[in-house]
């Protein structure tokens, strides 16, 4: 699930930049808001990936884990300070809920 939702919303600044900044905001660094999709559609993809090949290891769940607490702090700090908009803040739920879903997950193994 996490894969596909960050390989979706990776990819959606190269297929269609002006939807992206309208929903999103203005941005000054082009280069920058590229370089973070590149790197979040890449992981994505490495997540979406295992899942679909049932290999999650440790390694991955780190990654997913760790990635979407990163973006969860970047995105209520800024938001919080009026640097981003207010719609990070959803992205900042959706990410709560992916690592929920990642120690739900766990304990369904168990």
């Amino acid at each position: 699930m996490q894969g596909l939702y960050w390989f979706i919303t990776g990819v959606w600044p190269f297929l269609h930049l002006q939807s992206f900044i309208w929903i999103t905001g203005p941005k000054q660094d082009i280069w920058l808001l590229y370089t973070v999709a590149a790197l979040i559609t890449v992981i994505g993809g490495v997540l979406l990936s295992a899942g679909l090949r049932q290999r999650v290891t440790l390694e991955i769940k780190m990654l997913g884990i760790g990635g979407a607490a990163g973006l969860i702090g970047i995105d209520v700090y800024y938001a919080l300070n009026d640097v981003i908009r207010d719609i990070y803040l959803l992205d900042a739920a959706a990410e709560t809920l992916i690592i929920l879903l990642w120690f739900w997950a766990d304990r369904k193994r168990l």
